[in-house]
């Protein structure tokens, strides 16, 4: 792998600092750390050159073309650039080769002192050409450009010169970019006040930083991208503003004008952290978590994005009309680590309907999906297919549709501040996996029935023996599958599937009794 004696042990001087500083002034446009670190890389390979340059600057380098005299400094690149003193110069004898001379070299570095002839000022020499080759790399000089140079030493280069931009305390950092504090541009309440007033005539966004500033008019006759650069600044200051823009792009959005489903995480979604012993887990289980791909599950995400990810639809992303943003879907979803929310374009597969979405990195799901769920009657329990589209920030949202059909499914249908189901007919278009589909006609008490869960504080054992209990009345043997219990258990409580299962182990009310089916125990 090329590299380089500093970019191995890269460090940042004070005068490195002072070099980027001034290349910021000089072209008065804000850069990345990418392009910093670039060009702090080809300004000590010019540092090195110059340095060789006058510590050569009196040698000649040796070609048998060429005249040499008394006194005169040489080195020689095939022999290892040993440098040496021409003590004299004589004329040729060798009737075969024509007129030519002989110099004769002392070494610097040759204990024995020893005088060495080679042969000059004969043009026509048969190595003379491999010997112009050799004399144009000095001792000590790199042979590696400054491309490859950064390329093979990009991850330990960015985040040290990072460290040493942010610690300037000169230079100030908006959206990946640098720029000197003390030459950005003014943005005064006025202007910020104007972008709110924009931004709220187009349903508070998203709007790109050029566009706003192009309807208040700009901040005066600065070049446009320390403009953007400025105004982004500014934005991104003032509270009212929400930077919604995924990686290499900059929108901005009100933040009051953006779904409270965005702002604050539903309660169906959020996860209090289980604690449980992973180790428990057969390989089984582990398949059918892997197979679930729950979000909080610990999976770790592909090396390489897929073309298409299905998922499986459970109750609370299903009711608040998200996706969960599992190990897979991370690497087709837009995420931006400088902002928690990032907007995209939802894309209907069956009919190409747009609808504004939004991924919230953080807390692991995508907002917007709820009117395309009820457009189409989509149960939980419905395979979905997600794909990237074509356009750059549109993601398609599809399945397998087909003309509905009656089925009988599982019905929520709480008693006594309980779950409870029932087995009913329902309409069904879509592809859907058996084991997770559930059906609710009164959502509102089953809503009641998750809030009622909550402030019981009820142990994940409690929860899976009555889900258990429950379920087990629609199967001869009382046996259950553990996906359709992870499916369950997540409408009164959102929990991965590891917990549940290591809770199923370790409870002696539970017995599997094979293929992941468990049911109550005899004892």
């Amino acid at each position: 792998m090329p590299s380089h004696h500093w970019a191995r042990n890269f460090a940042v001087a004070h005068d490195d600092i002072d070099y980027l500083m001034g290349l910021l002034l000089e072209r008065e446009t804000p850069l990345t750390v990418d392009d910093l670190a670039y060009a702090l890389i080809e300004q000590r390979l010019q540092q090195e050159a110059a340095a060789l340059r006058e510590k050569y600057k009196d040698v000649q380098v040796y070609n048998p073309a060429d005249t040499f005299k008394v006194g005169q400094r040489v080195m020689f690149p095939a022999l290892d650039y040993a440098l040496g003193v021409v003590q004299g110069v004589r004329e040729g004898n060798n009737p075969d080769y024509g007129a030519f001379k002989v110099v004769q070299v002392e070494f610097e570095n040759d204990s024995r002192n020893r005088v060495r002839e080679f042969v000059a000022d004969y043009p026509n020499h048969a190595l003379s050409k491999r010997f112009e080759e050799d004399s144009t790399m000095l001792p000590g000089a790199s042979d590696l450009s400054a491309e490859e140079i950064f390329t093979a030493n990009r991850s330990r280069i960015i985040p040290i010169l990072e460290t040493a931009l942010q610690e300037s305390g000169d230079l100030v950092s908006v959206a990946g970019k640098w720029f000197p504090r003390s030459l950005m541009l003014d943005v005064n309440e006025g202007h910020l006040n104007l972008a709110e007033a924009v931004l709220d005539i187009n349903s508070g966004g998203p709007m790109l930083t050029e566009q706003i500033l192009d309807e208040i008019g700009g901040l005066g006759n600065a070049p446009k991208e320390l403009q953007v650069f400025s105004m982004n600044h500014a934005l991104n200051e003032d509270d009212r503003f929400d930077e919604v823009g995924a990686v290499n792009t900059v929108l901005w959005y009100l933040k009051r004008l953006e779904p409270p489903e965005v702002l604050s995480t539903p309660a169906y979604l959020r996860y209090t952290e289980q604690e449980y012993e992973a180790g428990l887990l057969t390989p089984e289980m582990r398949a059918l978590e892997a197979e679930i791909d729950d979000e909080w599950s610990p999976i770790e995400p592909p090396d390489e994005q897929q073309e298409e990810v299905s998922i499986t639809l459970n109750y609370p992303h299903r009711r608040v009309g998200t996706l969960p943003l599992n190990a897979r879907l991370q690497r087709i979803f837009p995420t931006a680590r400088r902002t928690p929310r990032v907007w995209v374009t939802l894309v209907d597969g069956q009919d190409g309907e747009e609808f504004d979405g939004w991924v919230v990195r953080q807390e692991r799901y995508v907002f917007g999906l709820g009117k395309l769920y009820r457009k189409h009657k989509l149960p939980v329990g419905a395979i979905l297919r997600v794909r990237p589209s074509e356009e750059a920030g549109k993601i398609i949202i599809d399945f397998n549709a087909h003309r509905p059909r009656t089925e009988y499914i599982r019905l929520i249908v709480p008693k006594n501040n309980q779950i409870s189901f029932e087995h009913d007919k329902r309409a069904i278009g879509a592809e859907y996996d058996d084991l997770m589909i559930l059906g609710a006609d009164d959502l509102a008490a089953v809503d009641a029935l998750f809030q009622t869960t909550q402030q019981s504080r009820k142990s994940l054992s409690s929860v899976l023996l009555t889900t258990l209990t429950e379920l087990s009345r629609f199967s001869p043997q009382g046996a259950v599958h553990a996906k359709t219990l992870y499916s369950a258990v997540n409408v009164v409580r959102r929990c991965p599937p590891g917990p549940i299962f290591a809770a199923l182990i370790t409870n002696v009310e539970f017995e599997h009794v094979g293929s992941n089916y468990w049911k109550l125990s005899a004892h």
